[in-house]
This record gives C-alpha cells, structure tokens and sequence, in this order.
C-alpha cells in the first residue's frame, strides 16, 4: 500500500492513498473514493450560508463577552478563574466525544436536512480523512460556531441586564461557559491541525506536543477502522479514562439492545460505495 503525504499549496497536508481491492482497481479511501467524490458534492450553498453566518455571529459574541470578562475582572476570582477554564476545556473534550461518537455510530446521511447538514462531512472523513485540510475556515468551523450561539448569547444578555454585584458573583460561571464555548468552537480547527502534517504553525505543534490540544499521533488511533474508538477531539485528554471504562461499548451495546440498530452501519456503508 503506497501512501504519500504533501501540501495542498494553502498550508495543508494531503494524502496519496488509494490502496486497490485485489484485482479490481477500487479505491478503498481518499479523494478519489466513490462514497467521497458524492459526500463531498452535497456541500450546498444553503449550507455554506449557514456557517458564514454562524462564524460571523459567533466571533462577534465572543468578542463582546471576553470584553466585558476583562472589565468585571478581580483578583478575587483568580482561582475560581483557573478552575473553571480547567472545567470548561474538560466539558469540551467530553462534548466533542459525544457529538463525534453519535454522527460517527448512528443516524445517517439520508436524514431530512440534519443527515447531509451535519452527518455527511463525518462520512466524508473516514473514506477520506484530509478533505478536512482541503476546506476553509468557514466550512470547518461554521457548525462548532452555531453550536455556541445561544450560550454566548445569554451571556451577552446578561452581561447588558445584571447588575454590578450579580456579574460578580456569577462571573467564575461565566468563565467556565466562555472556556467552554471557545474550545467547542475550536474543536474542529484543533481537529484539522491533528490531520495537517506541513505547514503548521510553531505555537500549533508546541500546543500538541504539550498535549494542550490534540496531538496528531494520538488522533491516529482513531482512524483505525472500524473507528470505534478515542472519539474525543478537542485535547484528547478524556479518550484513555474513557477508553478503560469501556464507556462507549457500553453505549453501543445499550442502544443496540434497545433499538437493534448496529453501530457504525451506515458509515460501513458508505466505505463500501465503489460507484
């Protein structure tokens, strides 16, 4: 199995990786997949315009928020500070497991709206992994963004209408959701950095080799098939506790016993697609 990794020419890695079935010539995985080339063709105008708006929407809150952070700040809460973005970034990690289990393990692209909106780039990404390196801003990141919109938005909310001592005494909340909020929106950026291998940034590769986000090596034992396990993708820090506790085959095993359902079966079949 011949495999090459190189730049796309914007900063990201590509694969060269297209193992052949015995004696048919089938792409197995990479852009050049059957299941890939159609995933990637449901990318739609509505949906580009859905993220660009959440993007936008998004930052702009955070910005307003980590504003008024600064300007309620005291020394008082400096401990409670570092607790609640400790707090926030472990939520996060636990949330990004949770979304990424689910899309990965059920459901499927033939969903009305929510399978091509937010299934298919998870479909896309286990027959080719670096179309990840291949999108933009917009398209990685746009559906985190509107994950942390209500949130972000109570918190703006509340910073116009509270008082003075009622932002005080709920500001080591605030800092939690606002941790929390940031890693969400950025899981799928760090996401992407674990599956670019040129052209990275300095600081980037310093934060995964700390394992202060998820390092690349790590991500790769997600990417075994049948891709059952190491689901969290923001810092990484859950996937081994969680992994020993055998916390998502027991997910599995209960929904299957309930609905009958098998984990994974849509994504077996869109590995599978040859045309």
């Amino acid at each position: 199995m011949a495999s090459m990794v190189h730049e796309d020419g914007r900063g990201g890695a590509t694969e060269n990786s297209e193992p052949q079935g015995p004696g048919r010539g089938t792409v197995r995985w990479g852009p050049q997949h059957a299941g890939a080339q159609e995933l990637a063709n449901l990318y739609s105008p509505g949906k580009r315009l859905q993220e660009w708006i959440s993007v936008v929407l998004c930052f702009s809150l955070m910005a307003f928020n980590f504003i008024h952070l600064l300007a309620n700040f005291h020394l008082g809460h400096s401990w409670s500070i570092l607790l609640a973005i400790v707090a926030g970034i472990l939520t996060a990690d636990f949330a990004s497991g949770m979304v990424h289990w689910g899309a990965d393990t059920w459901g499927s692209v033939d969903l009305p709206i929510f399978g091509k909106a937010f299934i298919r780039p998870f479909r896309e990404h286990h027959i080719d992994p670096t179309a990840i390196t291949r999108h933009d801003f917009i398209e990685t990141n746009g559906d985190n963004c509107m994950l942390t919109l209500l949130p972000l938005a109570n918190m703006a909310f509340n910073f116009l209408s509270l008082s003075p001592a009622e932002i005080y005494h709920n500001y080591p909340w605030y800092c939690y959701l606002f941790a929390l909020a940031i890693f969400v929106t950025l899981t799928n950026q760090i996401h992407k950095w674990s599956h670019t291998y040129f052209g990275l940034p300095r600081w980037v590769v310093f934060l995964q080799d700390c394992q202060i986000i998820l390092p690349r090596k790590h991500h790769r034992i997600h990417h075994v098939s049948p891709h059952e396990t190491y689901f969290c993708i923001t810092t990484g820090w859950l996937n081994y506790p969680l992994e020993k506790l055998g916390f998502w085959r027991y997910l599995e095993d209960l929904i299957q016993g309930v609905t009958g359902e098998k984990p994974r079966a849509d994504d077996l079949k869109w590995a599978k697609k040859v045309k």
